[in-house]
């Protein structure tokens, strides 16, 4: 009697289920065939919907057939191919990870990619289309590997975005480094990393659509598996699926997956992302969508759909001879961080203080002693850096300088030399301390101005100047910095500040702003001359050069300013970044003080990164190592870390530009290269 009562409840419901889902399909299915026929008539060309129909039917111009075959309908298939792909990939990630953030870009596949493919083109080699995709599935994985290593999976934080997006910045710096090296050698693979799917017949997508069909196989043979770790791992191992070999199995698919996807078109951003979770509200309502062999074929409509439509409106608002420029991937990216920061602020994180942040008591003898260390430091990587470059000089031949009596080529090395030590020392004294400030304000031990996407906004702001006006002068650039940071910086603190602070909210928000500033600079980059692009990439890498004093006046102002400001106000900064109550208890005004240093640190960012270039991580090292050294009072750690952050920025000018001489690598390369593990090093630690 239970069974007769059960069974006709239990067929409607699955019928309706299997019905929906099918209408939902049909509807994906006639989205993206809609979306494909409108690509195919978009481009240069005089070519429209009547000429491609008598192209498909055998009746066009040869000129016009050509069009159209040869690249438009390659076009829209790669798309297709590549939206599907990372589609199905991120919603596999998702699944196994129970991580609704995870996708290849946020695990540094992309990135990762990107560096392998870099290495192959400094050697000169040139690969075939399938080795060139071994190399890019290497790298990927590799880049995965530590990602989720240090991240864990299952565990469902935000701490995997955290650990991608420092791998992904140290990955892509040491990759911008070779770009900047080798030109040459790596001419055009700027632009192949803002993905592109305008392709040159179809010989790649005939290439590659194997590839894709075998990851997307093997998921499909999984999918019982994966259904199986979302009920937990228990349960899963319960029911007799290996958990780890399953999990190990699906990342490495889907880095294959999106390998191919890469090889193809470049990194089209943030698509693994947004795709499932367009299909996610949709599983909720049709059952049958909650499992992956329902799940994932319609993810991967949603990823063809993305990146149809991004390519289909970004031809419809920008004049067709500029579209062609303008990669689709600069579109998805821009589509992917609105994404991020909307999900940044609905995803729970209790993030507690790390280790870093509790109450450390030091002698007064040692902060003597580390402060002297520190202040002969500052003074000889000074004193190198201006005796030290393409051309060695003596201490005399700077005294002489000094006193007006040098030669002429004493003088003119001098004269250009001089201001870039300054511009260096000057610079990492104030990330070091804006990033002091935002620690204490926030009480979350990996905010500093980079990873917050100020030091972001503030590059858009310079890059918009640079590359629009050519002549801008530097108080010119240090005003757009300054627009470009407030703008960011109102946007990441005001939409972190509803769910407190000390949550990894604030970095997640920052994280999605920073890559939407990335995106717009590509942008900028690209559609701008040679020239312009090479200077903008010159200065984003976080270089000195070319700096003149009165480049230098600004930032030395604003950080006499911002030293006054934080020695004045040291108590207060000390309970402030103790707990939300005890200023309260003691009559502070909490809003108005946080405010105020959030605005100072945005200011210091704004003006170091117009001085300097982007130069990220000094913020983030250099707090936390004098917190180390002397302890937690501001008194304390304000001078030691503007002592660090000087040292720390003026040597990584000096070893990048004297290592490789007569080549010269930014400073904001080598501070990523050496800031990105410590990063990591502090999520493993937080971790424990």
């Amino acid at each position: 009697m239970t069974v007769t009562a059960t069974t006709p409840a239990t067929r409607p419901s699955t019928a309706t289920s299997r019905t929906g889902a099918a209408a939902v399909t049909a509807g994906l299915i006639l989205l993206v065939t809609a979306l494909a026929v409108v690509d195919i008539t978009q481009g240069t060309a005089a070519v429209g919907a009547p000429e491609v129909w008598k192209a498909l039917t055998g009746g066009a111009d040869p000129a016009d057939a050509s069009v159209v075959v040869a690249s438009r309908l390659p076009r829209m298939t790669a798309g297709l191919l590549v939206g599907a792909v990372l589609g199905m990939a991120g919603a596999a990630l998702q699944a196994v990870s129970r991580n609704v953030l995870a996708s290849p870009d946020t695990l540094a596949v992309n990135a990762g990619s990107y560096l392998a493919l870099g290495l192959v083109a400094v050697t000169g080699v040139s690969l075939p289309l399938y080795a060139s995709s071994g190399v890019a599935f290497a790298g990927g994985l590799a880049a995965a590997a530590v990602v989720l290593g240090l991240s864990g999976l299952g565990t469902g934080t935000v701490r995997l975005v955290l650990a991608g997006s420092a791998l992904t910045l140290g990955l892509t710096a040491v990759t911008e480094g070779m770009l900047l090296l080798f030109p040459r050698e790596t001419e055009g693979l700027y632009q192949w990393n803002q993905g592109s799917i305008a392709q040159n017949g179809f010989d790649g997508v005939l290439q590659m659509a194997p590839i894709g069909l075998a990851g997307l196989l093997g998921l499909l043979l999984l999918t019982r598996r994966i259904d199986a770790l979302a009920l937990g791992d228990d349960a899963a191992r319960g029911l007799g699926v290996p958990v780890r070999a399953t999990r190990v199995t699906v990342v490495v698919l889907a880095s294959l997956m999106s390998a191919a996807a890469v090889t193809l078109a470049g990194p089209i951003g943030f698509v693994g992302l947004c795709a499932p979770a367009l299909v996610r509200p949709l599983a909720r309502r049709v059952r049958a969508f909650a499992r992956t062999r329902a799940g994932l074929p319609a993810a991967g409509l949603a990823g063809a759909a993305l990146v149809l439509g991004s390519d289909v409106l970004l031809r419809a608002v920008v004049p067709a001879d500029t579209a062609v420029a303008v990669p689709t991937g600069v579109v998805t990216s821009l589509v992917g961080a609105v994404f991020l920061i909307v999900m940044a602020t609905r995803v729970r994180d209790s993030a507690g203080a790390a280790e870093a942040d509790r109450l450390r008591i030091r002698t007064r003898g040692r902060f003597l002693a580390v402060t002297a260390v520190l202040v002969a430091a500052v003074l000889g990587v000074a004193i190198a850096s201006v005796l030290l470059g393409d051309s060695k000089l003596l201490l005399g031949d700077v005294l002489n300088w000094l006193q007006g009596r040098a030669g002429r080529t004493v003088t003119f090395v001098l004269d250009t030399r001089v201001p870039r030590v300054l511009a260096a020392l000057l610079a990492g004294a104030a990330l070091a301390l804006a990033g002091t400030l935002v620690q204490a304000v926030t009480r979350n031990p990996l905010a500093e101005p980079a990873v917050l996407g100020v030091s972001g906004g503030a590059a858009l702001g310079a890059v918009l100047l640079v590359t629009t006006v050519p002549l801008a002068g530097s108080w010119g650039v240090a005003g757009a910095a300054f627009t470009g940071a407030a703008v960011s910086s109102v946007l990441v603190f005001g939409l972190a500040a509803r769910g407190g602070f000390r949550q990894n909210r604030l970095v997640l928000v920052g994280f999605g702003v920073a890559t939407g500033a990335a995106a717009l600079i590509s942008m900028l980059i690209i559609l701008t001359d040679p020239f312009n692009a090479t200077k903008a990439l010159t200065w984003l890498s976080g270089s000195t050069y070319g700096r003149t004093l009165p480049d230098v006046v600004p930032l030395a102002l604003v950080l006499l300013v911002g030293l006054a400001a934080a020695g004045i106000r040291r108590t207060e900064l000390d309970l402030v970044s103790l707990d939300e109550d005890t200023p309260r208890l003691l009559g502070l005004r909490l809003g108005r003080g946080r405010l105020g240093f959030l605005v100072l640190s945005v200011v210091l960012s704004a003006t170091a990164v117009a001085a300097a270039g982007t130069i990220g991580f000094v913020g983030l090292v250099a707090p936390h190592a004098a917190r180390a050294l002397v302890g937690r009072q501001h008194a304390r750690v304000v001078p030691v870390a503007v002592l660090l952050g000087a040292t720390l920025v003026c040597t990584a000018d000096l070893v990048g530009r004297t290592v490789i001489a007569p080549a010269q690598l930014g400073a904001g390369l080598m501070t990523a290269v050496i800031g990105t593990p410590y990063f990591l090093h502090l999520l493993v630690r937080s971790r424990r």
